[in-house]
């Protein structure tokens, strides 16, 4: 059994934005050609007062192709970490033998967790901007999310050099674009004094947030933009009826009171939903933007990512002699 910790885990993704996003690609591709098996993720939620945002979700995956891997995501987000300075969410992967069926590697899985959903952002950036290219984006909510998809984003559309932040707090806001200036030298950093103005900054949005509840419509989107909702629950569902609407999988995005699910509700149906990523990379399904639509991305977060970078995280590892060996975690075989 090893143990790969977080120093190990960052040394090994540190730098590697565009293999991250040809990672999730494939893994998308195999997912959209049936090649994946990906159960809906276990919800924990704890009951009585002071965790009422709080949970730990687990996200069991199996991704086939070249390069096979089984395992589990087990994943918290405690909001309230963000006060104490704590970061918000905490992850590990356990990696399972696809010969016995044995644990075999125990993943620090926080920075694996951040980069998978912001490679599956930056994927969706650029297919869904090949007829336009946009030149700046607005970050709502300056978390540890949008800090990897701008770094993500910047892999595929070198075009960017301008970045509008928006956050409730806005300490941490002015936090965010001092950790800019030094990732990203030269990048034109703003500030935006309300939502609305955010979403009007500028055709690319990406939402990271902790919202619970809709919060906003697209009123104050200009025509034509895409909004990365990667938080899942900021819009309401009213607004994405009224425009184009890619997922990863609608089976997975509809659910957990997500702004899709709530639409789904609403109407009785998943016809808002266009395709799905995996559609669009196979060639199953083809997407024609009406012009002046919003289109809006809504990504649940399949576990078979995190698989799958934290497959090339353990390969790597046992490369390089990276991670802590631990001698009999399993019982010894049998006499």
């Amino acid at each position: 059994m090893i143990v790969i910790r977080h120093a190990d885990v960052e040394s090994i993704l540190d730098g590697r934005e565009a293999d991250n996003i040809r990672t999730v690609t494939e893994a998308y591709r195999l997912h959209a050609l049936g090649q994946t098996a990906v159960p809906h993720s276990v919800f924990l939620r704890f009951p009585g007062p002071g965790h009422d945002r709080d949970r730990i979700i687990g996200l069991p995956a199996y991704r086939g192709g070249d390069r096979p891997v089984a395992g589990m995501k087990w994943i918290s987000s405690f909001p309230a970490n963000i006060e104490s300075g704590l970061q918000r969410a905490s992850a590990a992967i356990l990696l399972n033998s696809l010969a016995t069926g044995h644990p075999e590697a125990l993943v620090e899985a926080s920075v694996i967790s951040a980069r998978r959903t912001a490679a599956s952002a930056a994927l969706a950036a650029e297919l869904l901007t090949r007829d336009g290219r946009p030149t700046g984006v607005a970050l709502i909510g300056c978390g540890v999310i949008n800090h990897e998809i701008l770094r993500h984003l910047r892999a595929v559309l070198p075009e960017l050099t301008e970045v509008t932040l928006y956050d409730r707090a806005r300490p941490r806001a002015e936090d965010f674009a001092g950790r800019l200036a030094v990732d990203a030298p030269g990048l034109r950093i703003g500030y935006a004094d309300s939502l609305d103005e955010a979403l009007g900054a500028h055709p690319l949005i990406s939402f990271a947030t902790t919202a619970g509840v809709p919060h906003t419509g697209l009123d104050a989107v200009r025509p034509g933009s895409l909004v990365l909702h990667v938080s899942l629950r900021d819009l309401h569902p009213e607004a994405l009826l009224g425009a184009h609407n890619i997922v990863d999988d609608a089976d997975h995005v509809c659910r957990e009171r997500t702004s899709p699910h709530l639409a789904e509700q609403l109407t009785g149906n998943r016809d808002f939903i266009d395709a799905s990523i995996g559609q669009l990379l196979t060639g199953e399904r083809e997407f024609v933007r009406v012009p002046g639509r919003t289109t809006v991305f809504s990504p649940f977060g399949l576990g078979v990512l995190d698989l799958a970078l934290a497959a090339s995280v353990y390969d790597a590892a046992a490369a390089k002699g990276l991670g802590v060996r631990v001698d009999g975690f399993l019982p010894p075989p049998a006499a």
